[in-house]
C-alpha cells in the first residue's frame, strides 16, 4: 500500500530525485525520462477516456485496466534489476499482462474492416485523444529502447514488448471508437499536390 501523507518534500529542489532503489538521479536520466513518458501516456489514456464520456464501455474497461499496468510499468522502471544489484521485491510487467494486450487488440480489430489506407489522427475526439496517446506511448517506447541501450541500465523484455503492443492497442481501439473504423479519416497520399 502506497501512503502519501505529504506532497511536496523539497527533496528534488536542486534537480535530483530518487530511484525506487533509493539512488539519487538527476531528474533528466534517460530513466526518468522513460517513466516520466510512461507517466504521460497514462495521463492521455485518461483524457481520452474523458472523451468516451459513457459509449464504448468495453474500451473504457480495458483503458482502466492498462492505467494500472502503467503504473506497474513505471514501478518496474524505477527499480532497474542491475547486476550485482541485492534481490529485491520488485513489481516487474509479465508476460502475462503482454498477452492480455494482444488478446485485446485481437478482439477489437476482429469487428473492423482491414486497412487500405494510413488513418490520419481525428474522427471522434476520444479517437483523437487516443491517437496522441498512441503517439506519446510510441515516445515512452523510444525512451526505454534507448535506456535499455546504455550501460547497467537494463529494461526488463517484458516491458519492452507492454509498451510496444500498448502503442498498437491504443491505434486499434481509436478505430473502434471511430464506429469500428467506419469514421476514420485516411490518408491520401499526394492529395494537396
Amino acid at each position: 500500500m502506497v501512503v502519501l501523507n505529504k506532497i511536496y518534500t523539497r527533496t528534488g529542489d536542486a534537480g535530483l530525485t530518487a530511484l525506487g532503489t533509493g539512488e539519487r538521479v538527476p531528474k533528466h536520466s534517460a530513466r526518468i525520462a522513460a517513466y516520466g513518458t510512461v507517466d504521460e501516456t497514462n495521463a492521455c489514456i485518461g483524457m481520452a477516456r474523458v472523451h468516451l464520456a459513457g459509449a464504448y464501455p468495453n474500451v473504457d474497461a480495458v483503458l482502466g485496466r492498462i492505467q494500472n499496468d502503467l503504473f506497474d510499468l513505471g514501478a518496474d522502471l524505477t527499480i532497474p534489476e542491475r547486476e550485482g544489484a541485492a534481490p529485491r521485491d520488485r513489481l516487474r510487467v509479465s508476460d502475462a499482462q503482454v498477452k492480455r494486450l494482444e488478446d485485446e487488440i485481437d478482439a477489437m480489430n476482429a469487428e473492423l474492416q482491414p486497412l487500405r489506407s494510413f488513418v490520419l489522427p481525428g474522427g471522434s475526439p476520444a479517437a483523437a485523444a487516443l491517437h496522441v496517446a498512441r503517439t506519446v506511448c510510441r515516445r515512452a517506447e523510444r525512451l526505454m529502447v534507448e535506456l535499455a541501450e546504455q550501460p547497467n541500465e537494463p529494461v526488463a523484455a517484458p516491458a519492452l514488448k507492454y509498451i510496444n503492443r500498448l502503442s498498437d492497442l491504443l491505434f486499434v481501439a481509436s478505430r473502434y471508437v471511430n464506429n469500428r473504423g467506419a469514421d476514420d479519416v485516411l490518408w491520401v497520399p499526394g492529395q494537396n499536390r
